[in-house]
């Protein structure tokens, strides 16, 4: 998948560990690239996937999300483990981009709704969600993947 830009979106597998690392240390947070290659193949045997946003170099974003049932819904639901895009980067459409690709993917595996947890810190994010169609319960952001009845 690509976009106008040359910007590729593309499914992660374990050679991207330590691009992804980079990028999460960005954000804060500090992974063992070692460690991330393992969850990554993890995640590919799970239903869920890890696609990343790429031109050259290091990623410039990632959006992760895992797929089931629950006991309150028709369909299943996409929750969204990880958003993140290098700061630099932001505020040029990769993160729109990014969760365009994973809706995509989430409604072609059965899913209804996607639901992502934004922390009270995460301004951003919390942004991010309200000017991409979601709606906020408390720290929750439900998006609907089918036309609502």
């Amino acid at each position: 998948m690509s976009n106008r830009y040359g910007l590729a979106i593309r499914s992660a597998d374990a050679v991207d560990a330590e691009g992804l690392a980079e990028l999460i240390r960005t954000a804060g947070g500090s992974v063992d690239p070692q460690g991330l290659a393992r969850r990554l193949e993890g995640i590919l045997v799970q239903p869920g996937l890890v696609l990343l946003a790429v031109d050259w170099g290091p990623p410039s974003g990632v959006i992760a999300l895992n797929w089931s049932w629950t006991l309150f819904d028709e369909l299943k639901v996409a929750q969204v483990t990880a958003l993140l895009v290098y700061p630099e980067q932001r505020r040029k459409g990769i993160g729109r981009l990014l969760l365009k690709a994973a809706s995509q993917a989430a409604r072609s595996a059965g899913c209804g709704e996607l639901r992502l947890t934004a922390p009270m810190k995460a301004d951003h994010l919390r942004e991010f969600c309200l000017a991409t169609g979601f709606d906020q319960a408390g720290d929750t952001f439900n998006r609907p993947l089918r036309k609502r009845s």
